[in-house]
């Protein structure tokens, strides 16, 4: 055999997958109100010491009230789950998920977490779940 007839694909044939964009938590500090804002998948291949890091941080803040921004997460599994329930006992349950994509919305509804963490189109209707003026999953659609 020469090395022009053993060619060999290392690409298994099918489509292309993309590969996920781990997750990303931004902090922004507004008075006693805590904006996170989250980018890429939230599940099990997310760094863990990058969550935890990032959970004692939100710990310290003086943060009597939480928003978390889920426009850019495009997937949520059991870890991410976790977390999310781990944010929500953090915050005293002072928490609101604004702008959830419907994939994202379907796992919070299929496991009821949104029966329990209020979900919100946008900021200002999160703000307004914090005075009460909505109920615990509306204005998420």
């Amino acid at each position: 055999m020469t090395a022009q007839t053993v060619v060999q694909s290392i690409n298994p044939p099918g489509p292309t997958r993309a590969v996920p964009i781990p997750i990303l938590i931004k902090i922004e500090l507004l008075g006693d109100l805590c904006l996170l804002h989250f980018k890429g998948c939230l599940h099990a291949s997310a760094d863990s010491d990058y969550l935890n890091a990032t959970m004692e941080e939100i710990k310290t803040l003086a943060c009597t009230k939480f928003l978390a921004n889920f426009e850019d997460v495009t997937s949520l599994d059991c870890r991410g789950l976790s977390f999310l329930i781990s944010l929500y006992k953090a915050s005293g349950g002072r928490l609101v998920l604004i702008r959830t994509q419907p994939q994202v919305r379907e796992v919070l509804d299929i496991t009821r977490l949104s029966t329990v963490i209020p979900l919100a189109a946008d900021i200002e209707t999160g703000l307004a779940a914090f005075c009460g003026e909505i109920s615990v999953a509306g204005g998420a659609e």
